[in-house]
């Protein structure tokens, strides 16, 4: 039989891939892309998988040992290559893809198979629905429902030397996940050293469900050995007699080599400090530079929440207005003038990303019938975290 033409090879490819998105959309879930990201190729040493999805498992009930940059699988130990790097323009804007498996990404196969939302398509019609989206599994019912993201700076060149102190949040960007180019803002960084900083992205979900299965190692780690039945996106406690209602979070985490470009700052970012719940009461809000939340691991935590919020729910830490974080750059970061060198430094080509990208001015109403309500938890070292209630 001759070999199928390039042509058909190419038709080949997209039905492949959308089969594989079909068998694996239930536990298909979102992580942000880039090259400088740690494990672009996967968790095999030496092997490119552009049809990987190792980063986006999430992790949950872990010590901090191995869910600190998704140590876990050995995310940690797979740097970016040389050279590769997530720049952050000063005072300007970067942009990540948001997606369920590197082949729905401009990284794979010359970005055949990108689409508007996270699994590659477009939803012309609408993503629409009255239930938690699952396909692709963004956990929400319509963009406004989206629970938000956010991406932290640790000005240290070594991924062991990031601590929860030092990495710390300085944009967020609420109502994502929802398509897959995301846009968030930078504020006035100072420089990183001549080695770069490292980044990390986090994203953090509550889920009120019933668990009916685990078997994963140790009785925690990864979400493909949990089956779960919840009611909706809406958190509602579900009504299953004589079954327990476990609220946990799910998590990823990953790093990047991140490096600020352009006319950078004269102040350097100062020591992170653990956000606390403040919906009720807005003047209680830590200001200033605040840490990733950490929450519902089996240690490494920094906050810990009870009751319900305003909208009568069980309260879950965002990046958000319940925490006190603004929408966009946090400019309240920073030690005084001075404290480190202004100067100029040159990023690299900036790739051509297709598609529609979501700026954090784009966020807020209804979209369409469909939205997000996050579950997951991503981390990367150039730090974006989703964090709100979540349904599978």
């Amino acid at each position: 039989m001759p070999a199928p033409s390039t042509a058909r090879r190419r038709t080949i490819l997209p039905l492949l891939l959308s089969l594989a998105a079909l068998l694996n959309g239930a536990h298909a879930h979102v992580a942000a892309w880039h090259k400088g990201m740690y494990c672009l190729n996967g968790t095999q040493p030496g092997v490119d998988d552009q049809n990987t999805n190792d980063i986006v498992n999430p992790l949950f009930n872990l010590t901090k040992t191995d869910w600190w940059f998704h140590h876990y699988d050995g995310c940690d130990q797979l740097p970016p290559a040389d050279g590769d790097f997530l720049d952050l323009p000063a005072n300007g804007e970067f942009t990540v893809e948001l997606a369920v498996n590197r082949a729905f990404t401009t990284l794979s196969f010359g970005g055949a198979n990108v689409g508007v939302f996270p699994d590659g398509q477009n939803y012309t019609n609408g993503l629409g629905g009255l239930d938690c989206i699952s396909d692709p599994n963004i956990h929400t019912q319509n963009q406004s429902m989206a629970a938000g993201s956010a991406f932290a700076i640790s000005y240290t060149s070594n991924l062991q030397d990031v601590t929860s102190e030092n990495l710390v949040v300085f944009t967020t960007l609420y109502h994502t996940p929802w398509h897959r180019l995301a846009t968030y803002q930078v504020p006035n960084l100072p420089a990183c050293p001549d080695a770069g900083c490292m980044c990390a992205v986090r994203r953090i979900s509550r889920l009120w469900s019933h668990i009916r299965r685990l078997k994963t190692r140790s009785g925690a780690g990864s979400q493909t050995g949990v089956e779960n039945r919840t009611s909706t996106c809406k958190a509602r406690r579900p009504s299953i007699p004589n079954r327990p209602l476990i609220n946990y979070t799910l998590r990823t985490n990953a790093g990047f080599r991140c490096r600020v470009t352009g006319s950078t700052g004269s102040a350097a970012v100062a020591p992170g400090v653990p956000a606390t719940w403040c919906q009720d009461n807005p003047g209680s809000c830590t200001s200033g530079a605040r840490q990733m939340i950490y929450w519902n691991q089996l240690d490494g935590n920094n906050i810990e929440v009870d009751g319900l919020d305003l909208a009568g729910q069980p309260r879950s830490p965002a990046y958000n207005q319940v925490l006190g974080f603004v929408e966009g750059r946090q400019t309240d970061i920073f030690l005084k003038d001075g404290t480190a060198s202004p100067t100029s430094v040159a990023g690299g080509a900036t790739p051509t990303l297709t598609g529609e990208p979501a700026g954090p001015t784009q966020g807020g109403g209804a979209h369409s019938t469909y939205g997000a309500m996050t579950s997951q938890l991503w981390w990367f070292m150039s730090g974006v975290a989703f964090v709100g209630y979540v349904c599978l």
